[in-house]
C-alpha cells in the first residue's frame, strides 16, 4: 500500500514537472511568435494562454465525457488541431534546421504524450454497492438453424353437423361433465 503510494505520488511529480516545463517552452513559443509578427506584448501572452490552455481544457473534456458515456470525436480533433498550432509556434521559432525543429517540436511532443498516457489510464468505475461484480464473459449458444418443412396440402376439415334438436338440452340448462358441441352452419 505504502510502495503504491508512494510511486502514484512520483509518477505525480513527474507528470507535474514535464508538464510545467512543456507548458512553459510552449506558453514562450507562441508569445514569441506573436510578438514577433507585429502583436503587442499582452495579446502574445493572451495567445500563449489560449493555445496552451484550450489543449489542457480539451484534454479533461475528453477524460470527462468518456467517463460520461459521450461522444470525444469533435473534441479530440479540436485537441489535435490546439496541439499542432503550438507545435508549429515551437518550429517557426525555432533554428531552421532539422535538429532546429526536432528539439522545439519536443515540448510538444512532451505534451501530447503525457495527455495520451493520462487519459488512457482512466480508471475503470467501481461497481455501484451492494451489486455483484459483473462477469464480462458471454457465450453465445449454439443455434441451431433447420429450414421448416414443406407443408403437406390439406383438404379441409369437415364440418362438424350440430346434433339433432331433440339431444340437445334446453336453453339456460347447462350439464356438467358434458362436452358442449359447437357447429358451424354453412
Amino acid at each position: 500500500m505504502i510502495r503504491h503510494r508512494a510511486e502514484s505520488g512520483v509518477r505525480v511529480l513527474i507528470l507535474l514537472a514535464i508538464g510545467i516545463m512543456a507548458g512553459a517552452a510552449a506558453f514562450t513559443h507562441v508569445h514569441d511568435l506573436t510578438v514577433a509578427h507585429g502583436q503587442p506584448d499582452w495579446i502574445g501572452w493572451a495567445n500563449a494562454v489560449a493555445v496552451e490552455l484550450m489543449a489542457i481544457y480539451l484534454g479533461l473534456e475528453i477524460r470527462a465525457r468518456r467517463r460520461a458515456g459521450r461522444p470525444v470525436g469533435l473534441v479530440g480533433v479540436l485537441l489535435v488541431a490546439f496541439a499542432l498550432l503550438s507545435l508549429a509556434a515551437q518550429v517557426a521559432e525555432a533554428e531552421p534546421s532539422v535538429w532546429g525543429w526536432i528539439v522545439a517540436a519536443v515540448p510538444s511532443l512532451a505534451f501530447l504524450a503525457l495527455v495520451k498516457v493520462v487519459l488512457s489510464s482512466a480508471p475503470a468505475p467501481a461497481p455501484e454497492p451492494n451489486q455483484p461484480p459483473v462477469d464480462w464473459t458471454y457465450e453465445v449458444p449454439e443455434q441451431v438453424v433447420t429450414e421448416p418443412e414443406p407443408q403437406q396440402p390439406t383438404s379441409p376439415a369437415p364440418a362438424v353437423r350440430p346434433a339433432p334438436a331433440a339431444v340437445l338440452p334446453p336453453l339456460g340448462v347447462v350439464q356438467p361433465n358434458r362436452p358442449q358441441v359447437v357447429g358451424i352452419i354453412r
